[in-house]
């Protein structure tokens, strides 16, 4: 099978969401920071003993999935989510990936895992006309603040403080689907 292109064009960090098939046939649901190098190389990393790290050890791949909607994504980087098939609804587009280890290390004696993804497969579900609104970045970025509370080498004081900031964003400039997503990340995370 000859590669395929990416299906959105990727620059520094882009938050994504990614299904791998688990040991019972299911597609764990996780969220996955893109990274893209200015070689047109595409990593990720997966912190301590993830399912997606098992998944991509144990079955080489995945779906990179990208969507605009918050309440997939919260549930993908707050919660254990599984799914019968591997692309999401919501996916405005997707590319299944193999993944290849290109590095590894500890870090505040966290295991990471660096992967090289390669798409294979290609799909735009739903063009649409980006608009920004700062309600659905704080939900993001709040979503990256509780991953990393109780991780070694991080503050949990300086973190629910940056959380808290973020509720006050969602606060003043949230939208309908912003306050549903915000909803499930205070029913999916303490801080």
């Amino acid at each position: 099978m000859s590669p395929a292109d990416w299906p959105v064009e990727l620059s520094g960090v882009t938050e994504s969401i990614v299904t791998t098939l688990g040991p019972n046939d299911r597609w764990n649901v996780a969220a996955l920071g893109l990274s893209a190098a200015g070689d047109g190389r595409v990593t990720a990393r997966t912190w301590g003993r993830t399912r997606t790290r098992r998944n991509f050890d144990e079955r080489g791949g995945g779906y990179v999935q990208f969507t605009r909607d918050l309440v997939d994504f919260v549930e993908a980087a707050c919660s254990i989510r599984e799914e019968e098939t591997p692309v999401l609804d919501s996916a405005d587009a997707w590319s299944r990936v193999t993944v290849e280890e290109s590095d590894a290390g500890t870090t505040d004696g966290t295991r990471w895992v660096e992967w090289t993804l390669r798409p294979v497969e290609s799909s735009v579900e739903r063009r649409a006309v980006p608009t920004t609104n700062r309600a659905r970045c704080a939900v993001v970025e709040a979503t990256v603040a509780a991953s990393r509370l109780g991780a070694p080498g991080y503050d949990d004081e300086a973190l629910r403080s940056r959380i808290a900031y973020f509720e006050s964003v969602v606060d003043s400039c949230a939208g309908e689907r912003e306050r549903s997503a915000w909803e499930r990340f205070e029913e999916l995370v303490e801080f």
